[in-house]
């Protein structure tokens, strides 16, 4: 088994590390720690008990991961936070572990990128292929879907939920649900439409990304009661599985979704 281990880190015997692990200059890695294979720890990060982290992760110096919640309800409880495999987690990031209240896990999935400064809060939930740039912030309870993008300085809500291939855009305050496939920007977040770029890039159909348009106008702007645009848009757009799932997260909000940016 082949393990580089920088001679200043301190690294409990007693956790678990993978093959192939490299651990640079005076990092601290505590008890009830497991890395897996091929991970590199770069220096002055930290990872603190109770954490689990899967495979080809690369942890940015001063990264620090497995801290207690921010949360005052929290006693001290056993939690965890748990990390799938190939993420990033760049400098000065803090991930912090789950609360009894949430169900005692925050939880990163599998090729995220967490840019500097970036904050995951207490029973936090990200998908795969996450991009959190620089200075996002995710209160407690957050649930991100795959693939979505949360820009530079933003801040997320206590038990906001963000659908897959959503978009928030820098500098962005959000404190309700954001529909997958949606663009949102503003101080306070408001909907633009289906993320036409990223959808794009992403390989979606023409043809769903006209629908995804056509849903979103009805939903926003046909003066419809909710209820009654969810019906509108299923009769005529409920062919499309991007939209059934568009229909499916909105009607399973608790918070309620964002508002249209041509609102006043």
């Amino acid at each position: 088994m082949s393990r580089q281990i920088h001679p200043t880190a301190i690294v409990s015997p007693k956790a678990e590390l993978g093959e192939n692990v490299c651990i640079g200059p005076y990092v601290i890695i505590e008890d009830k720690v497991e890395i897996g294979d091929n991970c590199q720890i770069d220096s002055f990060a930290q990872i603190k008990n109770f954490t689990k982290i899967g495979q080809n992760n690369h942890l940015f110096s001063y990264a620090f991961v497995g801290e207690i919640p921010q949360d005052l309800k929290f006693k001290g409880e056993e939690s965890w936070l748990i990390i799938g495999d190939n993420n990033k987690i760049r400098e000065f990031t803090t991930l912090h572990r789950g609360t009894e209240e949430g169900g005692g896990v925050t939880k990163i999935g599998n090729n995220c990128l967490l840019m500097a400064y970036t904050h995951v809060a207490h029973d936090c939930e990200i998908g795969d292929s996450v991009i959190l740039a620089n200075c996002a912030t995710l209160a407690g309870h957050v649930k991100v879907g795959n693939h979505a993008t949360i820009g530079g300085l933003s801040a997320v809500h206590q038990f906001v939920h963000i659908g897959d291939y959503a978009f928030i855009g820098g500098k962005t305050g959000v404190a309700q649900d954001v529909p997958p496939y949606m663009l949102v920007a503003g101080e306070r977040a408001k909907a633009y439409g289906p993320n036409l770029v990223g959808l794009r890039r992403k390989g979606f159909a023409k043809e769903d990304i006209q629908a995804l348009k056509k849903a979103s106008l009805i939903l926003w702007t046909s003066n419809l009661r909710q209820e009654e645009a969810l019906k509108k848009i299923e009769e005529e757009l409920g062919n499309f599985a991007v939209v059934q799932n568009f229909l499916k997260f909105i009607q399973n909000s608790k918070r309620g979704i964002i508002s249209f940016a041509q609102d006043k």
